[in-house]
């Protein structure tokens, strides 16, 4: 991927922040699904977010914050804690945002286009 700081790895990287924080912040622990998603989903956006504005990785891990993306806004259909409204909105909206976010970097980088991380 390019070595340039993009604002979408910051964003990704902050939504990582924001989701693994929701639990507390919603007082919302005792949850286990919605909590472990949270945890889990917010500190591989964070990861991803910050690993690519640090390394110049292999093009295909690019595409990973959107299938976290999509995973975090399935999970509260898929692990059953849609009824859980606080928690459930955060990943929806969350997924959402991280989609948006990797989807846009991919576009403005090329690698949808089919461009090597040698070009960048």
């Amino acid at each position: 991927m390019s070595g340039e700081m993009r604002w979408q790895d910051w964003i990704t990287a902050i939504l990582g922040v924001i989701l693994f924080i929701t639990p507390f912040v919603f007082g919302d622990t005792s949850q286990t699904a919605a909590t472990w998603t949270a945890y889990v989903g917010g500190a591989l956006l964070f990861v991803l977010g910050g690993g690519s504005l640090l390394f110049r990785w292999n093009p295909i891990v690019e595409y990973l914050p959107l299938i976290v993306g999509v995973l975090v806004f399935l999970a509260p259909w898929v692990l059953g804690f849609s009824a859980i409204t606080a928690m459930a909105w955060s990943a929806w909206v969350i997924g959402v945002l991280a989609f948006i976010s990797a989807g846009s970097a991919l576009l403005m980088g090329g690698n949808l286009m089919g461009r090597s991380a040698a070009t960048h």
